[in-house]
């Protein structure tokens, strides 16, 4: 049977993210990941955008998944069925905790090769300022932690190992470790996570991120980076470009905040100017416009939301001019 959403213009899929699940989760399941579908969704032809990483050149696409503990067995497959199946690669398990499940339901399709995982290397919480340093770690412990991963996922090596940027500005071990077993072949990329601290907050958000970027040989850098937070874009985002850092860009629609501000808001018919179709995709293309960006990560429990995000990854991006009056627009809402 013919799809009547078959070959859209792209003003008629100016809609939002509960108008298209609306849609396609009356259609029912298959459909929602139905070639059809896919091909009204996204633009014709379209491609999941890659970059590459700077220290190696290697190609990622732009969208990545953050698997989420709430996931059932059943589900997870479906975002990872739909991620692989559209060009995705990237999964990025911090803050999701829904490593154990991706990595069974990965394997339970025959897939977990497909994917580029990152892991955690678990240092110490983050203290207040004027504390104590943390104790030093113990090499022996950090790397044993590794170890147990690559043993209970059945795996030679893992693609990113990742320590918070608060672990690695206070104790040279943990990037140490990582350093070593990166050239052991066991760990491919080494990179620090952080959490950028609240705009209403005197401690500079950055405060640990920044000089470990300045004075440690990593390939990665992750933090906050989206329409409603662009502090990045000062200090952060240039000096991945100066170090040759890949930058992940983490909460890209601002903790929930970005969606719910839009909630109300209909799409701007400008934003068909560069191939968004919806508010996800709006925020999402915003963030990759920025050459730094490698990859952006979504979380999600919903193969179609997956899709939505992918689309945010596939045809054209806003320039310059665009993205300031795309900040402009989200500047104005309350």
């Amino acid at each position: 049977m013919d799809d009547p959403m078959r070959e859209p213009q792209p003003e008629r899929f100016m809609v939002n993210r509960r108008e298209f699940l609306g849609a396609t989760l009356g259609a029912g399941a298959t459909l929602a990941l139905s070639p059809e579908l896919l091909r009204a969704f996204q633009q014709s032809g379209g491609k999941l955008i890659q970059r590459a990483i700077p220290s190696t050149g290697e190609m990622l696409p732009v969208i990545s998944f953050s698997p989420q503990k709430t996931s059932d067995d059943a589900g997870m497959k479906d975002i990872l069925k739909a991620l692989v199946d559209n060009g995705g690669k990237v999964v990025d398990v911090l803050h999701g905790a829904g490593e154990d499940i991706a990595r069974a339901a990965a394997g339970e399709l025959g897939i977990q090769d497909k994917f580029f995982w990152t892991a955690q290397v678990v240092g110490p919480a983050p203290r207040p300022p004027g504390s104590p340093p943390p104790p030093k770690a113990d090499a022996a412990a950090v790397r044993a932690q590794i170890e147990r991963k690559l043993a209970m996922f059945k795996v030679p090596k893992i693609d990113l190992g990742m320590v918070s940027a608060y672990a690695a500005a206070n104790d040279p071990t943990y990037l140490a470790v990582l350093r070593e077993m990166k050239k052991e072949g066991r760990v491919r990329y080494i990179g620090v996570h952080h959490l950028a601290l609240p705009p209403n907050i005197p401690t500079p958000p950055f405060a640990e991120l920044e000089p470990v970027m300045r004075d440690e040989p990593i390939d990665f850098a992750a933090t906050d980076y989206s329409l409603g937070d662009r502090r990045v874009e000062e200090k952060i985002l240039p000096l991945a470009q100066e170090r040759k850092i890949a930058f992940m860009a983490y909460f890209t629609f601002d903790r929930g905040r970005g969606l719910k501000r839009v909630a109300n808001t209909p799409l701007p018919e400008w934003a068909a100017e560069f191939d968004a179709k919806t508010w996800s995709q709006f925020f999402l293309k915003y963030v990759i416009s920025h050459p730094a960006v490698i990859v952006a990560r979504t979380g999600t429990t919903k193969a179609v939301h997956m899709l939505d995000n992918l689309g945010g990854g596939i045809g054209r991006l806003p320039n310059e001019a665009m993205r300031k009056r795309m900040a402009r627009l989200v500047d104005s809402l309350p």
